[in-house]
């Protein structure tokens, strides 16, 4: 099976939640799927204050679609208001 290179996007529910728990949280639930594999992690202002938690890792297609997979367990995290996949690419070598 093909690699993916995902980047996910989490948004908080306010510009008062508190990133870091949420960074943590979701890369904890990440790489229970994923193992030890390299992870990137950037935080993007969006708007009136908010700030999106960007997290970059790789996928093994034979896992499913990470939507499926990861989006209900990190909608779980506290002060989590949305999860979704931003760009999505084919792993090349």
């Amino acid at each position: 099976m093909a690699k993916v290179i995902i980047t996910a996007r989490v948004m908080p529910t306010s510009p008062d939640a508190n990133l870091d728990s949420i960074q943590a949280a979701a890369l904890k639930i990440i790489q229970s799927k994923i193992g030890d594999a390299e992870t990137r992690i950037a935080r993007q202002p969006i708007a009136f204050g908010l700030i999106a938690v960007d997290i970059t890792f790789i996928w093994e297609e034979n896992l499913g679609s990470p939507e499926d997979v990861l989006q209900p367990l990190i909608m779980g995290i506290q002060d989590v208001n949305s999860f979704e996949l931003t760009d999505v690419r084919r792993a090349i070598g």
